[in-house]
C-alpha cells in the first residue's frame, strides 16, 4: 500500500508505504459509533442542574385549606405542577456520564476511520511545512497551491471543518500561521483522537515518515 508525497507547492515528490495493520483495515460502522458516542459522552461536563421539591426555598405552609374553596388540593408551593416548584427528573450535576471502552477497541476505532479516510481519498502526506516565522499571508499560499491537489479542492472552499494539518513534533510557527482560518486546525499527530478525525473532512500529515510512526494507539 503506497501512497504519493506531496510538496507544500502542491508538486509530487515521492512515495511513501503505509502500513496495512493502520490504513487497510475494514470498515466497521458499529464500532466507530459506539466508540464516538463514548468519546462525547466522556466530554460531557454534565454542568447543568435543577432542583427538586425538596430543595426550593419556601413551600412551607399549605398553600389552603383541604375542603371548602372549591380549588384543587395542595399541600406545597413546591409541588413540580406549581410554576416556581420543584424539577422532576431533571438534570443533576451529581451524574457520572463517563463509559469507558476496551482500549483494543480504541485503538482499532481509530485505525478504521483512518483507514476509510484513506480509502475516500481524504488523506493526504506532505514533506513539510518550514515556516520561518508565524505568518497567516505565507499559510494562504500554502493553502492555495494545496488546493490545486486533485481531490483536495475543498481545502479552500470548505467554510467549516475543512482540514486537520497535524505534524510530528509541535511547531509554534506552524500552529500561529495557521490559527486565524476558521475551517481548519492543527494538531501534533500522537493527539489525534476519533472524535478530529470524525469533525474534519480531510486530513493533511506532515513529515509523514515519522509521523505515520507516531499515530497513537487511539484515544476515546
Amino acid at each position: 500500500m503506497e501512497a504519493v508525497i506531496y510538496n507544500k507547492d502542491g508538486k509530487e515528490t515521492g512515495k511513501i508505504k503505509l502500513p496495512e495493520s493502520v490504513f487497510g483495515v475494514p470498515w466497521n460502522d458499529d464500532l466507530v459509533h459506539r466508540a464516538s458516542m463514548i468519546f462525547a459522552s466522556n466530554k460531557r461536563a454534565g454542568t447543568a442542574h435543577t432542583k427538586t421539591r425538596g430543595e426550593v426555598r419556601g413551600g412551607g405552609k399549605k398553600p389552603w385549606r383541604q375542603k371548602g374553596t372549591g380549588r384543587a388540593r395542595h399541600g406545597s408551593i413546591r409541588s413540580p405542577i406549581w410554576v416556581g416548584g420543584g424539577v422532576t427528573h431533571g438534570p443533576r450535576n451529581d451524574k457520572n456520564y463517563s463509559r469507558k471502552i476496551n482500549k483494543k477497541e480504541k485503538a482499532k476505532a481509530l485505525r478504521v476511520v483512518l483507514s476509510k479516510k484513506l480509502n475516500d481519498g481524504e488523506i493526504f502526506f506532505i514533506e513539510s511545512f518550514d515556516f520561518a516565522e508565524p505568518k497567516a499571508s505565507e499559510a494562504k499560499k500554502v493553502l492555495a497551491s494545496l488546493s490545486q491537489i486533485r481531490g483536495l479542492e475543498g481545502l479552500v472552499s470548505k467554510k467549516k471543518n475543512s482540514s486537520l494539518i497535524t505534524f510530528n513534533e509541535r511547531d509554534e510557527n506552524i500552529k500561529k500561521s495557521f490559527r486565524n482560518f476558521g475551517n481548519l486546525e492543527t494538531s501534533e499527530i500522537r493527539n489525534i483522537n476519533l472524535d478530529l478525525l470524525l469533525k474534519y473532512k480531510f486530513l493533511i500529515i506532515t513529515d509523514p515518515e515519522k509521523s505515520i510512526k507516531s499515530i497513537p494507539a487511539g484515544q476515546v
